[in-house]
């Protein structure tokens, strides 16, 4: 255990310790730190004390903005790392518990610190990976019959999605613009999205890449994940109805997407790990393995409209439901030859569960606008409105503690006019 205290409902416990980029009012310069109770450990102080095979040589990566460098130095380097952490916060070592001034130099408490993107986000690939949402989907648009597409349970289903409206959680969305059509018998029409909707997302950001043209093999995709983080992938319905065919989603999606700033190591999460989904028809062999590789995350969307006293939870899901798993999303990323570089942010699509309380969406929820979703005292919606605020958790638990994201949330501004 660790000589900083952390409550057993904390997200941030011994067992976790993600990374993130903060600042501070006094020392506006980002920088890398790992999140331990209400605690930062700032490790651009402790750089120094980073003396291991891998580490000793690369005291420049905590000095770094952004953790892409850390992140490009491999699986080794991220075990190492996490190990000396963890035996530089426990009970057992005075290097920092017994060194008051250092420990006042490097740990920050969170209230004061700032949040920020973790990494520079070079690429973005937004995956469709949940059987239970692309079949609620497939339903409402296609029909039961064909609910699903050809192609579904062959291969991952991905699109190239914008990396720079990517955020970090407690970023303004400003509800989009765009042209669409809601009336099929007559033209389309200009305006502002009147059927917004969130999106519950977990993404991976890539560690180490990969040279164009070399494919990742998925028995070594492990070594290229780096962590986690929670993710709101903001749609406008209406606009993404109307122009998605034949190319894929465009303004729908590229106005926003919000992520948590914590991302949790890998490492982390393994003791959390499930049974892959049985997947029928067998993938092809580059997509197929063994191992376990689906994690018990339980997930927690709430929505706190204007006026509401406190936010309603309006979905209960779990990260177990995806039906691909991260390693195939990469694989299939990559057999072509593709190149993924530190940074690089994939996103599992939205996460929907078996029951109608783990829908991951209001389109979902409010099932194409015939229902209204509860938020108590008479508030309902269909879909979001102006001044909602959507608040994502989640987190795996222990015994006794917590594997959490923190937050991941966003406030939703009227449209701006053009």
């Amino acid at each position: 255990m660790s000589f900083i205290r952390v409550e057993e409902t904390s997200d941030f416990s011994f067992q976790n310790l993600p990374y993130g980029i903060f600042s501070t009012s006094d020392n506006p310069k980002h920088r890398i730190g790992v999140a331990v109770g209400e605690q930062i450990l700032d490790l651009s102080v402790i750089k120094h004390l980073f003396t291991g095979p891998v580490l000793s040589s690369h005291h420049h990566v905590f000095d770094q903005p952004t953790l892409n460098a850390f992140m490009g130095l491999g699986y080794n380097a991220w075990r190492e790392a996490r190990s000396f952490i963890q035996r530089l916060l426990s009970t057992s070592e005075p290097t920092l518990r017994d060194n008051g001034d250092l420990r006042n130099r490097a740990f920050v408490p969170q209230t004061s610190a700032t949040l920020h993107l973790p990494a520079e986000i070079g690429d973005y690939t937004d995956f469709y990976s949940s059987r239970h949402h692309a079949t609620n989907v497939g339903i409402m648009f296609r029909g039961k019959e064909n609910a699903l597409m050809p192609n579904w349970l062959h291969l991952p289903v991905g699109y190239h999605g914008r990396a720079s409206s990517v955020v970090v959680s407690g970023t303004p969305i400003r509800r989009p613009m765009g042209q669409m059509r809601p009336d099929d018998s007559k033209p389309p029409e200009y305006g502002h999205c009147k059927l917004l909707d969130f999106e519950l997302e977990m993404a991976f950001f890539v560690g180490s890449g990969n040279a164009l043209g070399t494919p990742i093999p998925i028995s070594q995709a492990h070594e290229h994940i780096f962590g986690m983080v929670l993710m709101n992938d903001w749609s406008a319905r209406d606009i993404q109805k109307w122009e998605y065919v034949p190319l894929g989603p465009f303004l729908g999606k590229s106005f926003g997407t919000t992520i948590s700033p914590w991302v949790v190591p890998m490492e982390a999460l393994m003791p959390f790990i499930v049974q892959n989904t049985v997947q029928d028809p067998k993938p092809l062999p580059y997509l197929l393995h063994e191992d376990p590789y689906t994690f018990d995350i339980d997930l927690f969307v709430s929505i706190k409209g204007q006026g509401m006293d406190k936010p309603t939870t309006v979905c209960k899901s779990n990260f177990k439901y995806m039906y691909w798993d991260m390693k195939q999303q990469l694989a299939h990323h990559t057999v072509n030859g593709c190149n993924v570089r530190p940074g690089d942010l994939l996103a599992s699509g939205t996460i929907s569960g078996p029951d109608p309380s783990s829908f991951g969406s209001m389109l979902e929820l409010c099932w194409k606008g015939t229902k209204t979703v509860d938020l108590g005292n008479g508030n309902t919606r269909k879909f979001l409105q102006d001044g909602d605020e959507v608040i994502i958790t989640g987190y795996c638990q222990g015994d006794g503690y917590r594997v959490g994201f923190g937050q991941c949330s966003g406030k939703v501004l009227p449209p701006l006019m053009v």
